[in-house]
């Protein structure tokens, strides 16, 4: 299996690379991101890509893929609508629409959040803007779409999140992150399960296409 990454720098995306590189069933990952991600691996290249609203100079590198793991996101936390829709639809749209053109048969992975607003009406912004992304996802023309819906994600294996927003929750809370996760099952997940869980999807399918943190967890297992 080919798979072409969005976000690896991210705490999100840095797991999925992990589980992508140690999967014998993964092949080659192609990593596209405005910085490179610095690691080497003979699974691994990268693209280095400035204009996330126009892929078209990178199609021929987009082409051949059976999957793609969207892992790019942002904090909404001090944003404003707009800037935080072209960030999360905008640039994820922009991507799906080249990725759907050159490769109908793949499978798109989409790392979306709990409590997000399917109904793309509700007062919550970011959930709102998250909800207009996925339906439009859901209807694009690959072979198969998927929806992931983390609650609160527990980092492994040296992983960080490089958003000081989210860093000095996790690094305070870091005792308490296994507690949390035997007392909320449902609602929490590890960057491990997350990965496996989209190498899964990209398999094998699922059930059904939105997945909460409960069906992440399976998934992984």
């Amino acid at each position: 299996m080919r798979v072409v990454l969005f976000g690896a720098t991210g705490m999100v995306g840095q797991g999925a690379l992990r589980e992508c590189l140690i999967d014998p069933d993964v092949d080659a990952v192609l990593s596209v991101g405005r910085s490179a991600t610095g690691q080497q691996h003979a699974k691994l290249r990268e693209l280095v890509h400035r204009d996330f609203l126009d892929f078209s100079p990178a199609a021929s590198e987009l082409t051949g893929f059976d999957a793609c793991f969207y892992c790019l996101g942002a904090s909404s936390a001090g944003m404003k609508e707009d800037d935080y829709r072209r960030v999360t639809h905008d640039f994820t749209i922009a991507a799906a629409q080249v990725l759907a053109r050159l490769n109908p048969g793949m499978t798109f992975v989409f790392v979306s959040g709990a409590g997000t607003d399917s109904s793309e009406r509700g007062r919550t912004m970011w959930a709102r803007v998250k909800g207009q992304t996925e339906n439009a996802l859901l209807r694009m023309p690959f072979r198969a779409a998927y929806v992931l819906r983390p609650a609160v994600i527990v980092p492994q294996h040296g992983i960080r999140s490089r958003t000081a927003l989210y860093r000095i929750p996790y690094m305070l809370m870091a005792p308490l992150l296994p507690l949390l996760e035997t007392a909320f099952p449902k609602y929490v997940t590890t960057t491990e399960r997350l990965g496996r869980a989209m190498i899964r999807v990209a398999k094998k399918g699922a059930p059904k296409a939105v997945l909460e943190s409960a069906d992440i967890n399976e998934l992984a297992k």
